[in-house]
């Protein structure tokens, strides 16, 4: 289901400096068809669609013409019937659902939104402001709202300078900082704008999407904190108003109108690491086969776990024509047999090995793939036939691309792709001066390039490969989610880049995107020990774990970093493959709701305040409150515990919540907290996914609340799971304090799971007076932590507690 309705406030359409055209006032209604009510202004048409009873599509065209729907950020144009009612007086239109009220103020147009207890969730604002951007010789479609004093916005994509928007402004288009040198260009965090989405929630319980890929600017109260508005240099007018009124409803109606994340395959959730293959920029010589099979040997050697490997760009001849910024399809000398390469990572049982390339066709020494492209019209045309960019707007290009350049490295063994520089359509690249194709019809499309770019290599591989398909990207827009894992970009590795990237995975996540990494421990320059140790804890209990740096020669292989940072990295590594049935069914309700995987405590606390500003902490799935610790030299941090009870993971004390503590962080303790209530499942270690049958999962309890969770299965490589082929075992607590029961289904669904025997842990400060199983009373047997005055383990003992029948415990204090 999708919320969203869209109102247009006081709508201007600039069609040319100082020429404004606002909507007027209503005239009449030209029509009611299916979900759709039109109406004629003085002015301008509108479109209302009601997508459902919590979601509007407000259009307005003043030319009485609107552009035809688009396939790359809308997925969902065609829903089913919506019960509405439509009543008019003499001063007003009255559009009711069982949801929402939406009331059209005929003189001057106005629309007001309200919940169905009569709260006004949004309303145009009364004034006009004058300030419309920068905007020169192009139509500007722009609306602005009344801001009222208890709002609050999150969203606007991968953003690295805040979370909370009120009171800011900011422009969203694809694109890096621009400028030499790096410092003042590449790495300022308020011009980074890899993935911006144009799509924001309220705290007054509602979403809007901007459906335009123009440049888009946003006054969220920064001019006045009486209105906000928001602007498109370019295109149509049309917005979703998304209903919630929790985030959690809001994100489902945004993914539901620009698609869900797809589930990557299960061996994703391990560790994904990149490698230069020994020489980056300026070492190529360095390169080699061995040296990739030796990396991963090694990590196999130290039984650090590892299961997907990408090649970065030194893997390829740097072409004739774009040099290191296009890609040829040709190997470097320096890797003498590529087959045998892949087969021998292969049999070191990484589940996954891919290739890094750049969107542009090149000429290598023996492959004139540029020179072809041109000549067949498979590059997107620019001015004298120099294009270079493969058109991924049209099938038959992509098809070229993929048979006469990727699919020759398909078949030697590279089973995905990470698509570098999508943003350098009609934009400055980031290795040359090259600009790509310009003019007007590329404005709207280079936001949406980003997402064609990814598209098809993930649908291509998923084909090929005749499994589910997995691409790493850099760029995005709205609807990138679908292709479906953002890295966060080139980040340098210091202190200073640390937060403002946990920030970017917070953002990225309240704007539809669950399958999220970065380069952990930082991209650029050599990170001081101590850096590397705080930004893998955090990377390792990140979406997806994402090991890559550039700087030559030790890049950022934990070996590198000394004894105590390898050990370190290690331990974490291991508790994240430990937690991967967690991790996994995650990722499912990601794909089910569109709720990320990594969350802002705001998505789930949006009534508290104190959480609207913290951006250094976050919940990984239901019940893991992750902590990192981002100042250097910290021996403590503080701590904000959101309501109800908190569990700190390493010690088992329990705290309140609702307020800040401060918590001891020796170096190889990131701050973890266990929300009370929660049963966490986790398995035993493996050095990669599939090294052995799982046969056992522990049920980690910790009492306090009531909860639920479902524990997810498939087969985690294959697409059965669209068609059904899944099973679900619901695991739920009930806590009244004197007694707490447990209860553990077996899976339901059309997949027939492999036998699994439970073992129930239960954290308990208090030692159980007894155990009941389906009933029966059975023993309780202590762990080895009852010097801890803290945390009593108890591994509760329970004979064949499989998963082919349900059972319910009853643990009585």
């Amino acid at each position: 289901m999708l919320r969203r309705i869209l109102f247009i406030t006081s709508l201007f359409f600039s069609v040319g400096i100082g020429a404004q055209t606002s909507i007027g006032n209503f005239k009449g209604i030209l029509s009611e068809e299916g979900n759709v009510v039109t109406i004629q202004t003085d002015n301008a048409t509108l479109k209302v669609e009601f997508c459902t009873s919590k979601i509007l599509r407000f259009r307005s065209s003043w030319s009485s013409e609107f552009e035809a729907n688009e396939p790359w950020m809308v997925v969902k144009y065609e829903w089913p019937k919506v019960n509405y009612t439509i009543n008019e007086s003499d001063t007003e239109i009255v559009l009711n659902t069982n949801s929402l009220t939406v009331n059209l103020q005929k003189a001057p147009f106005t629309i007001t939104i309200r919940d169905k207890e009569g709260k006004i969730l949004n309303t145009d604002s009364s004034e006009q402001p004058s300030d419309l951007g920068s905007v020169v010789d192009q139509g500007v479609v722009f609306s602005s709202k009344k801001l009222f004093e208890d709002e609050h916005f999150f969203g606007f994509g991968e953003r690295m300078d805040y979370l909370d928007r009120r009171g800011k402004k900011l422009r969203l288009n694809v694109g890096r900082g621009q400028g030499r040198p790096h410092i003042v260009g590449a790495y300022d965090v308020l011009q980074a704008n890899y993935s911006p989405v144009p799509f924001f929630m309220s705290t007054r319980g509602y979403g809007i999407f901007f459906h335009n890929a123009h440049p888009t600017n946003w006054d969220m109260g920064y001019t006045s904190q009486d209105w906000y508005s928001f602007s498109a240099e370019g295109g149509e007018l049309d917005y979703y108003f998304i209903y919630g009124p929790d985030f959690s409803s809001i994100l489902d109606g945004y993914t539901n109108i620009t698609g869900k994340s797809p589930l990557l395959p299960k061996f994703a959730m391990g560790l994904h690491v990149g490698t230069y293959s020994g020489g980056t920029w300026g070492h190529e010589a360095e390169t080699s086969t061995d040296y990739v099979v030796k990396l991963a040997k090694k990590f196999r050697e130290l039984n650090i776990p590892l299961d997907v490997l990408h090649l970065d760009s030194t893997w390829r001849v740097f072409g004739e024509n774009g040099g290191t910024g296009a890609t040829s399809f040709e190997w470097r000398e320096t890797f003498k047999d590529p087959e045998s390469m892949f087969k021998d990572l292969y049999d070191l049982n990484l589940n996954m090995v891919g290739l890094h390339l750049r969107p542009r066709f090149d000429n290598g020494k023996e492959l004139k793939l540029l020179d072809e492209a041109r000549k067949k019209g498979y590059v997107y045309p620019e001015e004298n036939n120099q294009g270079e960019f493969v058109n991924f707007f049209d099938e038959q290009s992509v098809d070229w691309w993929w048979k006469n350049g990727v699919k020759r490295v398909a078949d030697q063994g590279a089973m995905f792709l990470k698509t570098d520089e999508g943003s350098a359509f009609g934009h400055k690249a980031n290795e040359s001066d090259k600009t790509g194709p310009q003019g007007e019809e590329i404005k709207a499309l280079h936001n949406l390039f980003p997402i064609a770019y990814a598209k098809a290599p993930f649908e291509k591989f998923s084909e090929y490969n005749q499994m589910r398909g997995m691409n790493q990207t850099r760029e995005g827009y709205a609807g990138i989610q679908r292709y479906p894992y953002i890295f966060a970009g080139d980040w340098p590795s210091e202190w200073q880049y640390f937060e403002p990237v946990i920030k970017a995975g917070l953002n990225i996540g309240l704007s539809g995107v669950g399958n999220w990494s970065h380069c952990m421990g930082g991209f650029e320059h050599v990170a001081d020990p101590e850096l590397y140790i705080r930004w893998t804890q955090f990377g390792l209990m990140s979406p997806i774990a994402h090991l890559f740096g550039m700087e030559h020669p030790n890049y950022k292989e934990p070996w590198n970093y000394g004894e105590e940072a390898q050990t370190i990295f290690k331990k974490y590594d291991q508790l994240r493959y430990q937690l991967i049935p967690y991790l996994y069914s995650t990722a499912y309700q990601n794909h089910l709701t569109g709720k990320p995987i990594m969350r802002a405590l705001v998505l789930d606390y949006q009534d508290d305040p104190n959480v609207y500003g913290i951006t250094d902490q976050y919940l990984l799935g239901d019940n893991l409150l992750i902590c990192p610790v981002t100042t250097k030299g910290a021996k403590t941090r503080v701590v904000y515990l959101p309501k109800g009870q908190w569990v700190n993971y390493w010690t088992g004390e329990t705290f309140e919540g609702q307020r800040h503590i401060s918590v001891l962080s020796p170096i190889d303790q990131m701050p973890i907290f266990i929300k009370a209530g929660a049963v966490v499942p986790m398995q035993e270690v493996m050095n990669y996914v599939g090294e052995k049958e799982i046969t056992k999962y522990d049920l980690h309890v910790y009492p306090g609340a009531k909860s639920s969770f479902k524990l997810y299965h498939d087969d985690g490589r294959s697409h059965g799971y669209l068609k059904g082929e899944f099973a679900t075992s619901l695991l739920e607590m009930k806590d009244s304090g004197n007694s707490m029961k447990i209860k553990i289904d077996k899976p339901e669904g059309n997949y027939k799971t492999d036998a699994l025997t439970y073992r129930v842990l239960l954290h308990a400060r208090n030692k159980p007076k007894s155990l009941l199983v389906n009933g029966k009373k059975v023993p309780i047997l202590d762990t080895d932590n009852e010097n801890n005055p803290y945390y009593c383990n108890r591994l509760l003992g329970i004979p064949g507690l499989t998963n082919s029948s349900t059972h319910e415990l009853e643990v009585v204090y």
